[in-house]
């Protein structure tokens, strides 16, 4: 078994489209609407489906903005630099909500960024993706 993707709710799809192209670097995989049940896809990726996990984008025809509520957190995104990443960020438009730096208690570099529908993205230096964040 394997994560296949995540869906995130949006309220404009082109905006939201061009912000994890333009912004986050991922590719647009495919699109898809379905007009008996109004609503359009588009799933967007740094791979191609079946190599990696992606983004499913839903954007439900006439709804335009969504309560994330309080259990949704991040999605996590390894880069090499995450001040290098920020830099990048802010100079295609985007929002950083936490500066580059060690997390609390530990030594692995994150930072935060929110996409156009308020969803958080946490960029993590690959170096240390894969260690607890706290037990460093």
């Amino acid at each position: 078994m394997r994560i296949l993707h995540t869906m995130l709710r949006v309220g404009n799809l082109e905006r939201s489209i061009q912000f994890y192209q333009n912004v986050l670097g991922m590719r647009l995989l495919r699109t898809s609407e379905n007009t008996e049940y109004q609503y359009s896809l588009a799933f967007l990726g740094y791979d191609d489906e079946d190599k990696s996990s992606v983004l499913e984008l839903t954007y439900n025809w006439g709804i335009d903005k969504y309560e994330l509520g309080s259990a949704y957190g991040h999605i996590a995104i390894g880069v090499d630099d995450v001040y290098a990443t920020c830099d990048a960020v802010r100079q295609a438009g985007g929002k950083i909500t936490r500066e580059p730096g060690p997390v609390k208690g530990g030594k692995t570099v994150i930072a935060f960024v929110e996409d156009p529908d308020g969803y958080k993205i946490e960029f993590i230096e690959n170096k240390m993706a894969q260690a607890g964040l706290g037990n460093q």
